[in-house]
């Protein structure tokens, strides 16, 4: 197979799981969930499907990128998803990006972007624009910081372990 060719059938590949991710958040909305899906792949294989659990199990992070970085870590056993690639219905929100960035996947694919989401009614654009503020006085939560001699304590503990595993 050419280059190119290759490179042709691995953008067909990733369009088909940008639909199934779409397809995943229709069925979400059917469903009573939100309208984001998301799938984990690795190589040419699906490993894991993950829609908006939010209202439906009244969790806040069950984003469909959470749900499906969740269910890939158990279909794979590891924390870790290097070698796979998130792809979600939607731009994922900061909560989500964060996440993919701890999971280390090595790429995200999307679909609709934060402002196709804030028509709908879903301004993540508020968090993008609070993240990017310095003066923690525009933050709509306070956010503090006491000293404590035993501060490192967890860190220290964590340190001394020999048999711990690096993350």
């Amino acid at each position: 197979m050419t280059a190119h060719a290759q490179e042709t059938s691995i953008q067909e590949l990733e369009r088909e799981w940008l639909n199934k991710a779409i397809e995943l958040a229709t069925n979400s909305v059917a469903n009573g969930g939100g309208p984001f899906g998301a799938l984990i792949a690795k190589g040419t294989e699906i490993v894991a499907l993950g829609n908006n659990r939010v209202t439906s199990n009244l969790d806040p992070t069950a984003h469909a990128e959470v749900t499906a970085i969740r269910e890939a870590c158990k279909e794979l056993n590891t924390f870790s998803l290097e070698g796979c690639v998130l792809v979600t219905s939607c731009e994922p929100c900061p909560m989500c990006l964060s996440s993919a960035l701890w999971a280390r996947v090595d790429r995200i694919i999307f679909a609709a972007d934060r402002d196709d989401a804030a028509v709908a009614g879903f301004d993540d654009r508020k968090f993008y624009d609070l993240f990017e503020k310095q003066d923690s006085a525009d933050w709509p939560l306070a956010i503090e910081r006491l000293e404590l001699s035993n501060r490192t304590a967890p860190f220290d503990a964590w340190l001394a372990k020999s048999d711990r595993i690096d993350y």
